[in-house]
């Protein structure tokens, strides 16, 4: 919202610059954008009248003015404006004026005319970007009178963000309220008189919708001269906190809106139906024509102001084409009403129209001041163009105009959310200047907050309001003191950061994505069901469900990668994954593209299965579980069929690992891409270290070729081993796996190597041979294999 610094000097006379006016606002809550200064003039630029206006002999284009510039002075001054005229006045500037954009006026001659000076457009004085003509000024204006003081060239206008919840902050009144209550400073309340009814006209009102309309205030003036222009001194207000001039009623209403915060509208009484108005909602298949010629197609919960056959105006957004003030209209109904946020947020953005009036509604006006702007534009519509005012019509409904609670204070809260005592004192004095009502007692105040005040409801928003007048800045600053609790270290779980540590170190990096995925996305990674997972209100299709598995996000991630040409691709996430049941903490990776960096010394090759597997075989190692975890050839929806794996503990499964399916691949570009994602506490939780003596006697290690059926697990086979070969096995290794015309092609050779290793003395050869024809034996019975020489 733009704010000119001219006419909030009306209402608070401060006596700051520019720049510390802006920094005091955003101080206290209203940031402001930027500080403009307007029509930056220096020099001699006065009121002139031209006297007589001839073309110029020597261009088409150009008239030869005499100018009337006081004391008895005339200058002839060349113009090429369209619109200049005998009788016009303007801002003249005579030679030494400096204009904006560097310009410095000089006697001169033009086309062999003499011109002594320059009549001046808005634009040429600083006060438009872009103007057709001349700047003309209100007829009565003294001649020779300083225009810089006339015009207030020189204003500045601030451009405020103002907060949704300071709805109040949108008038001039309620920044200059702000500014006195910061600055302890007087607020010039501008005295508005109650305009006494001419005659006892008035228009019927009807409210059908109380909750939604709980006041609605209007007055009848007729006689109004159409012909009456907006004074310049209104024009040039409204031009700078960005409204357009129309004409003088309209403007009267928009002025009273940018002053007060109460929007108004005004109708052309003969275009109304004498039978009056009714605000009600809006029926099936209604529409109206809006004042920018839009027809807006009306839903149900849309509320409108109607007249007996059909809407004439949309409530609290734009008023309608039917019965709009226009050049010609003598007598007008203005209306000021209080529609309450709900009854109008969201509507204007449905149908694409955002006014000043819609965002001040949508936002809450306040609910007491709607008499007050009907009283104020009347006396400035009267004062200016005349016109017979009826009585105010005043409908309200009590049980349904919003009430202001009390709201206690306590003095003990008061330092110590803000660490100070200081602030206590002058809470009698700062919540008064700011419109409320405070009465102490011994624990504190009770505070009414005013009735524009409707983002004031709990003690907090009142410390808030003490603070931000006291000025944040005088709160001294004080380190924080708190008694530190130094927490246990277990040795039974292994922190977020040692699981990252060692992914990173292994050539991955780390990523964070969405919680949201689309549920097509979700289907194809396998999602059973959505049920409870969908979203409500979704940001976009592609964002409709709760993920229920890393995956997803980490394709999606390492999709981008690849399509940005990088040939190796090792990502990894830390997240959490939905499900009905709940929510669950996962560890995922993905990999796709070459095993190692490119280099001379080791062949290109790409990642498989298992270089991922060995990664969560890592992880695993961490917590201790390497010969507890199995691996169960299982299928996935989202992996290779005969290449996928469920990660087990115990039985339980815990995660999955595998190539993503080929169809999946080729969809996402991620052809051959190895995955993996288990459930973090698996990988948290281990067992508690114990003291195990590392053996000095040597080890003895025996090679066996066993061939076994393909159907059966290399995981199958190691635990046959370690449960024969125990207690004095130490290792178990596959050094290779042969299948091929040697042996029948069901079956393989798996080449294992067996540690075996005492801790009290050195095994002896018959020892070692015991134990491996003990594993032999196990492995016959079990398996039915056969061994190679």
């Amino acid at each position: 919202m733009k704010i000119s610094d001219s006419w909030l000097r009306e209402w608070v006379r401060h006596t700051l610059a520019p720049d510390d006016l802006a920094d005091l606002l955003t101080m206290l809550g209203l940031e402001v954008d930027s500080v403009t200064r307007v029509g930056h003039v220096s020099g001699n630029v006065v009121i002139g009248q031209v006297l007589e206006a001839k073309r110029h002999p020597g261009a088409d284009r150009l008239t030869i003015c005499r100018v009337d510039v006081g004391r008895g002075n005339t200058i002839s001054v060349v113009c090429g404006a369209p619109n200049v005229r005998a009788g016009g006045i303007y801002a003249t500037a005579l030679p030494g004026a400096q204009l904006p954009r560097g310009l410095t006026i000089r006697a001169t001659r033009i086309r062999g005319e003499s011109s002594e000076g320059m009549l001046c457009s808005a634009s040429e004085l600083g006060l438009e970007d872009e103007s057709a003509g001349l700047l003309e000024l209100d007829p009565g204006l003294v001649t020779g009178a300083d225009a810089c003081e006339i015009l207030q060239l020189g204003d500045v206008v601030l451009d405020l963000n103002v907060t949704p919840n300071r709805a109040d902050c949108f008038s001039v009144r309620g920044v200059a309220r702000e500014v006195s209550a910061a600055l302890a400073v007087e607020l010039a309340e501008q005295k508005n008189a109650i305009i006494p009814a001419v005659t006892d006209e008035s228009l019927a009102v009807r409210v059908e919708e109380p909750a939604d309309c709980p006041r609605f205030a209007g007055r009848i003036i007729r006689g109004v001269d159409p012909v009456m222009k907006t004074p310049l001194w209104m024009r040039e207000r409204l031009r700078r906190v960005g409204v357009r001039p129309i004409s003088l009623v309209v403007d009267v209403t928009n002025y009273v809106m940018m002053e007060t915060g109460q929007p108004m509208h005004a109708y052309d009484l003969g275009r109304l139906e004498q039978t009056g108005i009714v605000v009600r909602r809006a029926r099936a298949g209604e529409s109206v024509r809006l004042l920018d010629g839009m027809v807006a197609m009306l839903d149900a919960d849309m509320l409108v102001i109607a007249d007996d056959h059909a809407p004439i105006g949309l409530a609290g957004i734009m008023g309608g084409d039917s019965t709009a003030v226009c050049a010609g209209s003598a007598n007008v109904f203005l209306e000021s009403a209080f529609f309450t946020p709900a009854a109008i947020a969201g509507r204007a953005r449905r149908l694409g129209r955002h006014t000043d009036a819609s965002l001040r509604f949508e936002r809450g006006v306040d609910p007491s001041g709607q008499v007050r702007a009907i009283e104020r534009a009347t006396a400035l519509i009267t004062s200016i163009a005349g016109g017979s005012p009826g009585p105010v019509t005043d409908l309200h409904s009590e049980m349904h105009v919003p009430q202001r609670v009390p709201v206690r204070l306590r003095r003990s809260r008061l330092s110590r959310v803000l660490g100070t005592d200081a602030p206590c004192a002058d809470v009698d004095h700062i919540l008064p200047r700011l419109g409320m009502t405070v009465e102490s007692d011994a624990d504190g105040w009770v505070v009414t907050p005013s009735a524009a005040r409707f983002d004031v409801e709990r003690e907090e928003d009142l410390i808030e309001e003490v603070a931000r007048v006291y000025g944040y800045q005088r709160i001294p600053a004080a380190p924080g003191t708190a008694i530190a609790h130094l927490a246990g270290a277990g040795e039974e779980a292994d922190p977020l950061a040692v699981l990252r540590a060692t992914l990173v170190a292994r050539g991955f990096q780390e990523v964070i994505t969405y919680s949201f995925i689309g549920a097509d996305l979700s289907e194809k990674f396998g999602a059973k069901s959505l049920t409870g997972l969908t979203l409500t209100n979704p940001i976009s299709a592609e964002m409709a469900v709760m993920r229920q598995s890393l995956w997803p996000g980490l394709a999606q991630a390492a999709c981008a990668n690849v399509r940005r040409q990088q040939p190796r691709v090792r990502l990894f996430e830390i997240g959490t994954r939905f499900s009905e049941n709940g929510e669950e903490t996962r560890v995922a990776g993905l990999v796709v593209g070459a095993r190692y960096p490119e280099q001379w010394g080791i062949a290109p090759a790409r990642a498989d299965v298992f270089d991922i597997k060995g990664d969560l075989e890592a992880l695993l190692a961490l917590a201790g579980k390497s010969g507890d975890v199995c691996y169960e050839s299982r299928a996935h929806p989202a992996l290779h069929p005969g290449r996928s794996a469920a990660v087990l503990i115990g039985g339980k499964r815990i995660g999955w690992v595998g190539e993503i399916h080929p169809a999946l691949g080729t969809d996402m570009e991620l052809a051959a891409a190895s995955l993996f994602e288990v459930s973090a506490s698996a990988l948290f939780q281990k067992a508690r270290p114990a003291y195990s003596a590392i053996s000095k006697f040597p080890a003895v290690r025996r090679d066996l070729a066993i061939v076994v059926s393909r159907e059966v697990a290399t995981a199958v086979l190691i635990d046959v081993i370690r449960e024969a070969a125990s207690p004095l096995l130490r290792e178990v290794s596959v050094f290779d796996i042969y299948m091929g015309p040697q042996i029948a092609s069901t079956e393989k050779s798996i080449a294992i190597g067996l540690i075996l290793q005492d801790t009290c003395r050195t095994l002896t050869d018959e020892e070692a041979d015991a134990t491996l024809q003990r594993t032999r034996s196990a492995l016959v019975r079990e398996l039915q294999a056969t061994f190679r020489e």
